[in-house]
């Protein structure tokens, strides 16, 4: 899915030669103004590695009743270079004595970036400073979203400014914005103003990332679902690899383990991801903190450390983490009891589970059984027999307490994956109950990978299909930071304003921090079925680290053919599974230089 755009650096820096100084770095540069050195220049500057595309609205879903004319042309393409040749021409907006003139677009599908506003002609007024028109511009993810005041239901301006005036100069242009929307409404400010847009463009502003994996099947509900986990996941790696490209634009490590598996799967190992895990870890969260000041998130960000070295095979990347692993694993053995039962105060496994104290503490003590046993092996790897030493013995004897999930969907998952089973109530069995009942988008991938380890990989099949298609039937391009499917019950789409007598699906539900508005419809926690989808159906994993060698064990339920790609270091692997009349599957695998097919 990688496209060519039309794109310009937003900061110019020079290349950098092996040793770290600058290309011609003791001469002037006609990049540069005159007397400023590249030297001196490098010394000030960052590059912006993200590429932009201007993107026209693809139609208007709402326009006032007073003072709009010829908004058709704001969805025709455009110069792109205002000029004095027709200064009536473009959309008009005027506020005149029946109100202000307003316009709700629609650019057909989520994007990370701002808004470009070009004006013709304009009359000034009210508040104008200079030859300005003041306009109220409104972001949404969800078309209710862009229409709401601030404060409405959840509606706040957190991490990125979603409702904002600015100002338009006359025969100039204006550019502003760093968020992640669909909508975007338009309202005049000050009475009596006036203005010609000769364009109103979004600004796609992205990291211009191959997508070297890829997966295709004989169902296009899935194949689309596949896309769109692997946008939501693209827009959330701006900067840093953040949770949500609306809110919160943060790094939260343990959000950011279903986005590792995803990017791995998509993008293979960007220096983002890398960094993101790395030294950004290390030095916002020194020890003795945990990772976010949450004890399972440190947790997590070992498990996505893990897994980051499994699918690359960079030892240096793994030295870079030793001195730290270490002593985290030094911290983590203080919260083992002497009946093997590890515990935190504070624990989270995620929103839907956080006032379900007996879940919380089920999910918690596997992940220190599944954190221990990744780091007896990475030990190896370093070669540190007393660090492999030490968690082997932590994992041991972690693993003899069998804790009780309470028949929670999120503590089962994670002890399934742990291999833990409490006699009475198997795991499988509570994640499989219910089918997509009981699921979220963040530990929605834990659930699914439970169900493939009990052998019910047509089950996660048609729960993807059930809940992460329910997302998309209600309007979405990207997936949320929640979603229950009793949402849907009597609720509109989020790419329509919402009706008379139906719940608003953005505005009407939520619970903890995400009530209301404030919900992320675009979180990287929720990308999950791409990976599991690439992983499962493609049926490609690394038997060893950096795919030296490879498992190749598809899984095609009731489909009838899948193929795809999965990034290595060595380059992508292609297969394709075709279902024979007979129900055999007929395999052909692609496999670049360096990779070994492991066969069982």
């Amino acid at each position: 899915m990688k496209t060519t755009c039309y794109a310009f650096l937003m900061v110019i820096a020079l290349s950098t030669a092996a040793n770290g100084q600058s290309v011609g770095s003791k001469q002037d540069s006609p990049l540069l103004p005159p007397g400023v050195t590249s030297d001196e220049m490098d010394k000030r500057t960052v590059v912006d590695e993200r590429i932009r595309r201007l993107i026209l609205p693809k139609r208007i879903v709402w326009k006032s009743d007073t003072g709009v004319t010829k908004e058709h042309l704001l969805l025709e393409p455009v110069l792109g270079q205002t000029s004095t040749s027709d200064m009536g021409g473009g959309c008009r907006f005027e506020y005149t004595d029946k109100g202000p003139a307003s316009v709700l677009l629609d650019f057909g599908v989520e994007i990370h970036g701002g808004i470009r506003l070009e004006a013709r002609d304009l009359t000034p007024g009210g508040q104008s400073v200079g030859k300005t028109v003041r306009v109220r511009v409104r972001f949404g993810e969800s078309a209710d979203e862009a229409m709401a005041e601030m404060s409405e239901k959840g509606a706040v301006n957190d991490h990125s400014t979603r409702d904002m005036i600015v100002s338009v100069p006359w025969l100039g242009m204006v550019e502003f914005g760093e968020s992640a929307f669909r909508f975007v409404r338009l309202d005049l400010v000050d009475a009596g103003t006036a203005i010609n847009f000769d364009s109103v463009r979004a600004v796609f502003t992205y990291r211009d990332l191959p997508w070297i994996g890829s997966f295709k099947s004989s169902d296009e509900r899935l194949n689309k679902i596949w896309k769109t986990a692997a946008h939501t996941q693209h827009l959330t790696m701006q900067g840093f690899v953040f949770e949500g490209a609306k809110r919160d634009r943060l790094i939260w490590y343990g959000d950011i383990h279903p986005q590792t598996m995803t990017t791995l799967h998509v993008f293979g190992a960007p220096q983002v991801l890398r960094d993101t895990l790395g030294y950004a870890a290390r030095e916002t969260w020194p020890l003795p903190k945990w990772m976010n000041g949450m004890p399972n998130y440190s947790l997590w960000w070992l498990m996505s450390v893990s897994d980051l070295y499994r699918y690359t095979g960079n030892v240096d990347d793994l030295k870079a983490q030793h001195a730290y692993i270490k002593g985290l694993v030094n911290q983590l053995a203080k919260f083992v009891g002497e009946d093997g039962h590890a515990a935190f105060d504070s624990p989270f496994l995620d929103w839907p589970t956080a006032d379900n104290r007996p879940a919380l503490d089920a999910g918690t003590h596997a992940m220190f059984v599944m954190t221990f046993e990744r780091v007896a092996e990475l030990a190896v790897v370093l070669g540190d027999r007393e660090l492999e030493q030490q968690a082997k013995q932590l994992a041991a004897k972690v693993r003899t307490y069998k804790p009780d999930h309470v028949n929670n969907k999120q503590a089962a998952s994670l002890m399934a994956l742990a291999g833990l089973e409490r006699e009475g109530k198997p795991n499988i069995a509570v994640v499989a109950a219910g089918g997509a009942k009981g699921f979220s988008t963040f530990y929605g991938y834990y659930m699914l990978e439970a169900l493939a380890a009990g052998g019910e990989e047509q089950l996660a099949i048609d729960v993807i299909r059930d809940y992460w298609g329910a997302m998309i039937d209600a309007g979405a391009t990207t997936f949320w930071e929640d979603f229950d499917l009793t949402w849907l019950e009597g609720s509109g789409r989020i790419d329509e304003l919402t009706p008379e007598g139906l719940k608003s699906l953005h505005a009407d539900h939520g619970a903890h921090c995400y009530v209301g508005l404030r919900h992320s419809l675009c979180h990287g926690w929720a990308s999950g079925p791409a990976a599991w989808l690439s992983a499962h159906l493609l049926g490609v994993k690394p038997a060893s680290p950096g795919f030296k060698t490879v498992i190749v064990k598809p899984f095609l339920g009731d489909l009838h053919w899948v193929e795809g790609t999965v990034p290595t270091p060595n380059g992508p692997i292609f297969v394709r599974h075709e279902k024979t009349a007979n129900g055999e599957i007929v395999s052909e695998i692609r496999l670049p230089e360096g990779i070994s097919l492991l066969r069982e």
